[in-house]
Order: C-alpha cells, then sequence, then structure tokens
C-alpha cells in the first residue's frame, strides 16, 4: 500500500512551481540593465528623428 500523500504541501509545491514559471518569464520580458534601455531610446530617438527629417509634409496642429 503507498503512503498516503499529503495535498496541501502538493498544492503548496504546485503554486510555488508556478509562481517561479512565472518570475522566469517576467525576468526574460522586463530585465534589462539601464544600458540596454538607454540603447533602445537612442535608437528609437535616431530612427524618430530620420522618419521626421524624411517627411515631405508635417501634420497640421503641429508648431515648428
Amino acid at each position: 500500500m503507498p503512503d498516503p500523500v499529503n495535498l496541501n504541501k502538493f498544492r503548496k509545491a504546485k503554486a510555488k512551481a508556478e509562481k517561479e514559471k512565472s518570475a522566469k518569464e517576467n525576468r526574460a520580458k522586463f530585465g534589462r540593465t539601464k544600458a540596454e534601455k538607454q540603447l533602445d531610446k537612442a535608437r528609437a530617438d535616431k530612427l524618430s528623428k530620420q522618419t521626421e527629417g524624411h517627411r515631405l509634409t508635417r501634420p497640421t496642429g503641429e508648431d515648428g
């Protein structure tokens, strides 16, 4: 006859494993260094300036 299983411990272990999985996903999704964030911002700014420079007409309602 197998030993009895404590369902409360099983439930808690399962919840802990799911929490670890979501934490791992969040680290991959949001965990970036300051240098990486600055690099992305610089690239986005450069792209924005480049596309604005290639516009034929400025959108209405924008000063400057």
